[in-house]
């Protein structure tokens, strides 16, 4: 019943607040969506902290049957599910609340004429309930009706200021673009039915060794089925966690209103794509070169968002494309099989980007929606709790913390050096683990420029709106503290539960494990537990050597049998783990110099590198590529089926027999009819005439 009241809350305050606010009135709506989503939050958290696991889904209605379809509406329940189930419903409530305040008085609407608010708390409500129907999903049917889900709320928030053309240009950028890595989702899922006969996930996992051994046929190539239907699944990610060549839509959706932003680029949409390749890892463990590809991109995207946030101005626009970035960090760590890692880094990275989101929203509300950050400056003073917990969240996300203990640190320290250490081992020490500390370096840079220019040096821009630049009401400023402790702590008292030794993972995540040269028996290791720290090499968990065991299906995540990169990460040598942190240093005295110490040379450089400045500026001109291959020609096309076909070809064509051909013949039969009979007379001899003609040679024929 628990979790029947956790997914069903935020749909019950969406139907309430969208079509009954007229009887509960303006502020009723607002606090009911609030008041369930609280609610949920707080039962995420019992039945995650209980480590709530059931072998059988919780069943909530008989679904689709077609054939051997036979799909039931359930709730799957294991350890990846309640993860996600904090992560939505605490964000998602703490983003309600902090909407009470932003949404109180919006400039693009009339307070006397229309009431937005409660629309707006309803579509928030349905995404953060159409999210939780994706990751309780118990089938992939279950999973798709989320994801598209997801899909139209963000279309509605993203638009939500539809009197502006680029909030609805941005939000049909989105669902565009969705659109095209979701149609690969559906061919995996597909590809899936048509070789297990099931979209149930236990018996697709329980089939993902034979699939490994199978070969399918695909636009005219065989591939091998595992590799093929773990990439398919892989193209939906990228278009709903925006990595590289499906990510533009991401840094225009901060056209919603902030609370969006953070709602969607935290917790929720874009963390679904992680969500997707963690949850099918029995499949990704069978698909090496699938895997391998993205580890690739993930890397890649990092580098790429990294050094785009170098130089952006629009405060949102910074944090979008970090969230970009750090979504790069949790595939690699996807790719290289370490999912708990992947999973780490997505629970600390919530927390601290929505407090980063939030608290930009509190500089915008406080400087009268001004966004650009070159007429920010000096703020500290004016917004003293907004910039304590904007400190808080760029030293979470730039790593901080004390290097070689490996947790003691804000909790993006703890997963992000979690993730590179395993990237170093995943990948030889190649392209991905220098790609993820270069983009390290760009983050801590990027974001630290973000601090100085908007809350250190003189004011600039309108005199008038710093002179009145205010610090925002408590309903804005307590969702920040709640997510500081997050920033703070998150990382530290999960630190060996995500990223532990193999029997503490093994256990958090209710995955059979064995002591090394058990080859699959299951270890009773009870008095191994998940306390003390994960690098003592001369503790207890130390003196044994683990393995993950069990079979594909067993366990929230699956870590296949010739998968050590858990184990052997712990072991890199020290300036391995040092360099996250000499990255993090780095950009930061950068930072200082420049925006700082000598703030006239971030200009001078610009100038002086003008085609490198305007690269990184206009986003290694992503949009102008796709629009001049994409966009135009189809625009081009449309206008020529428009004009030539629908205008020349099919309006020519009725116009045509409706005021050329059916005229003429009707004027030949108007002069048909003279009056005259020896007219008509002649008229019926030539007819019988005709007729006779006709029977006789066709009466002779027979």
């Amino acid at each position: 019943m628990i979790f029947k009241i956790i997914l069903f809350a935020p749909l019950i305050g969406a139907i309430i607040a969208g079509f009954g606010w007229r009887v509960i009135g303006d502020k009723g709506a607002q606090w009911l969506t609030t008041g369930l989503l609280f609610l949920s939050a707080l039962l995420s958290w019992i039945v995650f902290l209980q480590g709530a696991h059931q072998d059988d889904p919780v069943h909530i209605l008989t679904w689709i049957q077609s054939g051997t379809l036979d799909t039931a509406w359930s709730i799957r329940v294991d350890r990846l599910t309640t993860t996600m189930l904090i992560v939505v419903t605490t964000v998602s409530a703490l983003v309600h609340l902090y909407s009470m305040g932003y949404m109180a008085h919006d400039e693009n609407f009339d307070d006397a004429k229309e009431s937005y608010r409660p629309r707006f708390f309803a579509y928030l409500s349905l995404f953060t309930f159409a999210m939780l129907m994706l990751v309780t999903a118990d089938n992939l049917a279950q999973m798709f009706f989320g994801w598209e889900g997801v899909g139209l709320a963000s279309y509605l928030l993203i638009g939500f200021y539809f009197r502006k053309p680029s909030a609805n240009a941005a939000s049909i950028k989105a669902f565009v673009v969705n659109r095209v890595g979701d149609f690969g989702f559906a061919l995996g899922i597909m590809a899936l039915f048509f070789l297990t006969d099931s979209i149930q996930f236990d018996e697709v996992f329980a089939a993902a060794p034979e699939l490994a051994e199978t070969n399918l046929t695909f636009l005219w190539t065989e591939w091998n089925a595992a590799n093929l239907i773990a990439f398919l699944l892989f193209v939906g990610a990228m278009g709903k966690s925006a990595q590289l060549f499906l990510h533009t839509w991401l840094p225009d959706a901060m056209e919603g209103p902030t609370p969006v932003s953070a709602l969607i680029h935290a917790a929720t949409m874009v963390t679904a794509g992680v969500f997707l390749v963690c949850r099918m890892s029995p499949l990704m463990e069978y698909a090496p070169e699938a895997m391998a590809f993205v580890t690739f991109l993930g890397a890649t995207t990092a580098f790429f968002a990294a050094t785009v946030g170098l130089v952006q101005n629009d405060i949102k626009r910074v944090i979008a494309y970090s969230t970009c970035s750090q979504l790069g960090y949790m595939f690699v760590a996807a790719g290289v099989g370490v999912y708990s890692v992947a999973m780490f880094h997505l629970l600390t990275h919530a927390f601290f980007k929505a407090m980063l989101f939030l608290g930009a929203g509190s500089v915008i509300h406080g400087m009268h929606h001004e966004q650009d950050m070159r007429n920010y400056g000096g703020l500290r003073k004016k917004l003293p709790l907004t910039f304590y917990a904007m400190l808080i969240g760029t030293l979470a996300i730039t790593g901080v913390g004390i290097p070689l203990t490996g947790w003691i640190g804000f909790a993006g320290f703890a997963s992000k050096d979690a993730v590179i250490e395993s990237a170093f081992v995943g990948s030889q020490g190649g392209y991905a683990f220098w790609m993820l500390v270069i983009a390290a370096l760009f983050t801590s840079f990027y974001s630290w420029r973000l601090m100085f220019l908007t809350f250190w040096g003189e004011p600039r821009g309108d005199k008038h709106t710093h002179e009145h630049a205010h610090e925002s009401p408590k309903v804005m400023l307590i969702p920040l503290g709640v997510l500081a402790l997050g920033a703070v702590f998150a990382g530290m008292v999960w630190y060996n539960s995500f990223f532990g030794h193999t029997d503490q993972v093994a256990k958090f995540f209710n995955i059979p494990y064995a002591e090394a040269g058990e080859h699959g028996e299951n270890a009773a290791a009870d008095d191994h537990g998940e306390g003390g720290n994960a690098n003592d090499d001369h503790g207890a968990a130390a003196e044994h050597h683990y393995v993950f065991a069990g079979e594909p299906g067993e366990g929230a995540i699956f870590v296949g049998p010739d998968n050590h990169v858990l184990d052997e990460a712990h072991g890199v040598p020290k300036w391995v783990k040092l360099s996250p942190f000499v990255a993090m240093v780095l950009g930061l005295i950068v930072a200082y110099w420049f925006y700082i110490v000598n703030p006239s040379l971030p200009k001078r450089l610009a100038e002086s590198q003008r085609p490198l400045y305007l690269f990184l500026l206009n986003k290694w001109y992503f949009d102008e590529i796709y629009n001049a291959i994409f966009v135009n020609p189809a625009k081009k096309l449309g206008a020529f089926l428009w004009k030539r076909g629908d205008g020349n070809v099919i309006d020519g064509s009725i116009n045509g027999v409706a005021m050329g051909i059916v005229p003429f013949f009707t004027r030949l039969a108007g002069r048909a009819q003279s009056g005259y009979i020896f007219t008509y007379a002649f008229a019926m001899v030539i007819g019988i005439a005709v007729l006779v003609t006709w029977m006789t040679f066709t009466g002779g024929a027979e």
